[in-house]
């Protein structure tokens, strides 16, 4: 039984105009490391099939999941915010990458993968339940969960987020369900300007100022991640894995590095070693300096699928 992989060609196909960040490079720089560190050998790969609409409305509302389907162009672009848009490519591509985590969350919760990576993208941690924003659609993990809860029939799901952006979009969808346990580190100060108050009891916020090292991030997990973890006992852990808070990537003013993807990536691997038979479900959320994007990515990948 191999750790699933999990991709398709129709995200690749969404764009957002030249020199836009979130490009669709950033899937060949995250496959192309795990192609070069053997990782892809020890994989089985698996195509993302197209959530459903039924799905998506577990997380968000049926109408929204119609409207922002409904509004992908035919030619040109729709602009949701003045940083996404939408090309004739992005609802296939954002269908693909919801649907990505709705597979390895099946493959995982049934035994036929221990753990999975989804390297999709839009991303998703930025979509709340009513609303696009920050180069995100429809939320990836969010709907995952609502899948793990409502069709799978689990009852304590995590989900930790340690992109460099706060994820409000899960928070949004997420608080005040007491069957998940949200924990995150974000930047403050910077995109989408929330998360210093979280807006349920089952959030666990970490704020870390602007260039806050590795170190600081890894206090941050040892004294609030994994002793509110232990306590919750997740059946399952969702991880929305954005490696934009690494020292080289612009969009944010951390300086974590690869070590440090590394490091919180056995953290976690532990905690569902104790608690859920091992069960994670990675998503790609950010990460934009494409080298620096690609070898953290390995770098995660690599403790999560036991090939350290």
């Amino acid at each position: 039984m191999l750790p699933a992989y999990i991709t398709h060609s129709d995200c690749a196909k969404h764009e957002m105009g030249k020199d836009h960040p979130e490009a669709p490079e950033r899937l060949g720089a995250v496959s192309d490391q795990l192609l070069i560190k053997g990782l892809l050998d020890v994989m089985q790969s698996y195509d993302a099939p197209l959530a459903t609409e039924e799905q998506l409305a577990r997380a968000h509302s049926a109408l929204y999941v119609r409207e922002t389907l409904s509004r992908c162009p035919t030619e040109g672009y729709e602009h949701v915010d003045p940083d996404t848009m939408m090309c004739p490519h992005t609802a296939r591509a954002a269908l693909r990458s919801a649907g990505a985590a709705i597979l390895a969350t099946d493959l995982v919760i049934d035994g036929k993968a221990p753990t999975a990576f989804c390297n999709v993208r839009p991303p998703g941690h930025h979509a709340e339940r009513e609303q696009a924003s920050g180069f995100c659609f429809f939320n990836n993990v969010a709907v995952a969960i609502r899948h793990a809860l409502d069709d799978r029939g689990f009852e304590r799901v995590a989900l930790i987020d340690f992109d460099v952006h706060h994820g409000n979009g899960s928070e949004d969808i997420l608080a005040g369900d007491d069957r998940v346990l949200m924990c995150s580190i974000f930047q403050t100060g910077i995109y989408p300007f929330s998360g210093d108050t979280p807006m349920g009891k089952n959030m666990v916020n970490v704020p870390l100022p602007a260039y806050s090292t590795g170190e600081k991030f890894r206090e941050a997990v040892d004294y609030a991640w994994i002793p509110a973890l232990d306590r919750f006992k997740p059946q399952i852990i969702f991880i929305s894995a954005g490696f934009d808070g690494h020292r080289e990537d612009d969009m944010g003013q951390l300086g974590l590095v690869e070590s440090d993807y590394e490091w919180v990536t056995r953290q976690l691997v532990a905690v569902a070693e104790r608690h859920c038979d091992g069960r994670i479900v990675s998503v790609l959320e950010g990460g934009y300096a494409l080298s620096s994007l690609g070898r953290s990515a390995a770098a995660h990948v690599k403790v999560l699928i036991g090939a350290d």
